[in-house]
């Protein structure tokens, strides 16, 4: 019998190809988002390749919403095997224009500056969409093999100049990683995570592109702390996540979080 996958911030371009890999694998995908639009693309995309793929319009911090969606999944597919917790971000509000305060120009937003609604909405859909999501489907797993992936990211391993709200919520989740991996390891579930290092999507392409295509100076910054010198191809998180999520080739794994960064975790810049 095939496995179901539900996967959260399928909409986005990494959970987008990591939910057709699944399908592709013989996964049944459910796959959550926000935004109804691109979910009705990716459907359709991967039912015309024959796999088993439905999109839910869903708010992954309205528990109400994840509920029902849950009732939607299990009637198409059955109880959740895996998940993987996707949805994610950051905001403006919450963000520095400048690195050091020292920097001070006129115009520039500085750490007294940044909006509390801004740090809000990074917290609650970082940290709070993925609490709130393991909580209506690991109910499912319980006993059951069952597998959640997290994503992190290289700001929970150092903070990244510019967004404190941000690197603050992906340690978090790199801390909830491990403890749910405590919590559910009598219980049949392994918790992992995995911690992308810097990917080209449509999140951040105003940060790593000029409106000409050139490079812009913080992505020169990253470029030159990669020892791998190029960002990272979506593909390139696939082998980690099938592995993962192999009962067989990774059942004795939980609590980890694997950076998948060309080596930018590992350099000292020196």
């Amino acid at each position: 019998m095939s496995k179901v996958l539900v996967i959260t911030g399928a909409g986005g371009v990494l959970c987008s190809i990591i939910a057709e890999d699944y399908a592709k694998n013989g996964y049944k995908v459910a796959m959550l988002d926000i935004n109804k639009a691109a979910l009705d693309i990716l459907q359709d995309k991967l039912t015309a390749k024959g796999y088993q793929a439905k999109g839910y319009a869903c708010n992954v911090l309205d528990k109400e919403s994840l509920l029902s969606v849950k009732k939607e999944i299990a009637k198409d597919f059955g109880k959740c095997d895996l998940l993987i917790n996707g949805a994610g971000g950051n905001n403006a509000k919450a963000t520095t224009s400048i690195e050091f305060h020292n920097e001070m120009e006129e115009n520039s937003k500085s750490f007294f500056e940044l909006d509390k609604s801004g740090v809000d909405f990074v917290f609650n859909l970082n940290f709070m969409g993925t609490f709130l999501v393991t909580q209506v489907f690991a109910e499912d797993m319980v006993g059951n093999k069952g597998n959640i992936i997290n994503i992190s990211s290289m700001n929970a391993f150092t903070p990244l100049t510019k967004i404190p709200a941000y690197s603050a919520a992906k340690a978090a989740i790199s801390n909830f990683t491990q403890w749910l991996a405590v919590y559910f390891a009598k219980s049949d579930i392994r918790v992992n995570a995995i911690a992308p290092g810097f990917f080209a999507t449509n999140q951040n392409k105003a940060l790593l592109f000029n409106e000409d295509g050139s490079l812009t100076a913080r992505s020169n910054k990253i470029l030159s702390n990669t020892p791998m010198g190029r960002f990272g191809e979506p593909e390139e998180l696939l082998g980690t996540l099938e592995w993962l999520t192999d009962n067989e080739k990774s059942g004795f794994v939980t609590g980890i979080v694997v950076p998948i960064d060309g080596g930018f975790s590992a350099y000292s810049g020196v």
